[in-house]
């Protein structure tokens, strides 16, 4: 079925020329502002170091995030807006800033002829274009590894939300004291933007769901943050391991620290007294942070999702012969009360003070709750353990624990 849409060029024509007959131009902000809303979303790190790198803004309308960049981040700025109304806002206010450049064109036709860039990103402008058509001529224009940073519409006024079909739906546009206007957008789940953009040669880093700041407010939009895919000069061949399964020569495990304000989890029912904290052995093809999910759904029934899991690094030693890698992690949330499973070997789940850790823990553990904590009085055999990134304090992790 077909669906009937205005032309999105005119409706911004004279959304511009309503913003021109009062004379009104947005300030330039300290941040640029993702959806609708101040100060809600990440900053401008998510584009990456600017100083000097080309930017693309895609239908940059009053000019006053790219004079941001230009201003705040060296960035050197090519402004593309369509509507001659909003171009001549811009222009009129902000013409004479230096790095920014301020172009009046379809952004389509304009890349098929520009140098490609290091970044481009667009404030719920992108979506206003057939994606089949606009990302390809994206990824055409950025460089190898560049980063391409949107928002779409996820939610609007009425409560309308996501399409899993790739087709445009009639929304408006509109201010104060002005009549609404007609508009066409591309209002998509996140599995449908993640699967265009790597069709077109990008690959997703991070898809954020952007909420009004009133209680009362609907509107929720999208955040987008991919990068083109690095292109190699050329393509080089692999080719396939042995048949033959290798001699078993390492082991690979993960140890979660769940700490909360009622203290660190440990679980007992071994014959010689052991503690030790939730955690287990990888299964073939599985992420490190869902054996940390799994072993903690089947240890203690405490539910809790990925990217409630952050990985502190890798501890390695060995037994006898076999390498042992164990991978420690902190749990920052999770839901449900820690009970014994059937069929655990581990179980009698409590809450322990962490600064009064019990006698008789199981090494792993010991070893990841030392290099977590290496104020702990703990002591373990040696390993190597290479973090991941900076391991918060058990301080500041209490707060962010689930119940």
């Amino acid at each position: 079925m077909s669906i009937e849409v205005s032309p999105t060029p005119e409706t911004w024509t004279a959304y511009g020329q309503f913003q021109l007959d009062r004379s009104y131009i947005p300030p330039v902000p300290e941040q640029l502002r993702r959806g609708f809303w101040d100060g809600v979303g990440p900053g401008d790190d998510v584009l990456g170091p600017l100083v000097g790198k080309r930017v693309l803004d895609i239908g940059s309308g009053a000019g006053h995030y790219a004079v941001h960049l230009a201003q705040a981040h060296g960035a050197l700025v090519d402004a593309v807006e369509l509507s001659p109304t909003r171009h001549q806002r811009a222009t009129g206010h902000f013409g004479d800033v230096p790095g920014v450049r301020f172009l009046h064109a379809d952004v389509i036709e304009y890349l098929q002829q520009a140098q490609p860039y290091d970044a481009a990103y667009g404030i719920c402008t992108l979506a206003g274009i057939d994606p089949h058509n606009a990302l390809p001529t994206l990824r055409d224009g950025l460089l190898s590894g560049a980063l391409l940073v949107f928002s779409a519409l996820h939610t609007n006024w009425h409560g309308h939300g996501l399409s899993a079909t790739v087709a445009p739906r009639e929304e408006t546009v509109g201010l104060k004291g002005m009549e609404p206007l007609p508009l066409q957008t591309w209002v998509l789940t996140a599995q449908v933007w993640e699967d265009l953009l790597a069709d077109y040669g990008f690959r997703v880093e991070a898809i954020t769901q952007l909420s009004a700041p009133e209680p009362d407010n609907p509107v929720v939009c999208q955040l987008i943050q991919a990068r083109r895919r690095t292109v190699l000069p050329t393509q080089i061949t692999s080719r396939p391991r042995t048949p033959r399964p290798p001699v078993p020569h390492a082991a690979i495990g993960v140890g979660a620290i769940v700490y909360g304000h009622r203290g660190l989890l440990l679980g007992g029912r071994h014959q010689r007294g052991t503690l030790e904290l939730p955690g287990g052995s990888v299964e073939v093809g599985e992420p490190l942070e869902q054996t940390v999910v799994r072993e903690l759904g089947e240890e203690t029934g405490l539910s809790a999702r990925p990217e409630d899991v952050t990985l502190l690094g890798t501890l390695v030693d060995h037994v006898g012969d076999v390498v042992r890698v164990t991978v420690g992690a902190l749990v920052t949330a999770w839901q449900g009360e820690p009970a014994t499973q059937p069929d655990e070997s581990i179980g009698d789940w409590a809450w322990w003070p962490l600064d009064e850790p019990p006698d008789g823990l199981f090494e792993c553990s010991a070893q990841i709750l030392a290099a977590w904590r290496p104020d702990l009085p703990i002591d373990h055999p040696p390993a190597h353990f290479t973090p991941y990134a900076r391991c918060t304090t058990a301080s500041s992790e209490s707060g962010s624990a689930g119940t």
